[in-house]
């Protein structure tokens, strides 16, 4: 976001590196939930990212119904992935995912507002509260994982 709002040279590389996790995401989950769920939480997952990516730049250009638009769809995404993530784990719930990601999406809108008014010691003060959120999610995923497939973790 950081590259994008500060129009940097490294813009198409980040965001390339950024579009990567999507398939890491799919790599780490299809040995556990095969094929088509990896791939379907990767796409799900590049949308949340490209969608992002979306609302920074209409965010950045002053386009107020373009970054509408795109906060509507980034908002419904995270509900789709949600639900997917509730559907395929029975230790993950819809309703604790959709209150992570709806956390995770005011946090992130917070960090790029903040970024663009040039409000630079709230943007990486952001940080103290970005990253325990994040964490929290990674939690939630492994935790979920571990009690759903308790095999492949047995030492």
């Amino acid at each position: 976001m950081n590259s994008i709002v500060g129009r940097l040279p490294d813009e198409s590389a980040t965001t390339a590196r950024l579009l990567r996790n999507a398939d890491d995401f799919g790599a780490a989950l299809e040995p556990l939930y095969g094929t088509a769920i990896a791939s379907g939480f990767a796409s799900l997952l590049r949308s949340h990212l490209t969608i992002a990516a979306e609302l920074v730049k209409a965010l950045q250009a002053g386009n107020t119904a373009a970054a509408e638009n795109a906060q509507k769809r980034w908002y419904e995404n995270a509900d789709e992935i949600a639900s997917f993530l509730g559907r395929i784990n029975p230790y993950w719930s819809q309703a604790e995912w959709q209150r992570m990601m709806y956390e995770h999406l005011r946090l992130l809108t917070s960090e790029v507002s903040t970024r663009l008014m040039g409000n630079y010691a709230e943007n990486v003060a952001l940080s103290d509260r970005i990253e325990p959120q994040a964490l929290e999610m990674a939690d939630t995923m492994t935790s979920g994982i571990i009690r759903q497939f308790p095999a492949n973790f047995a030492g």
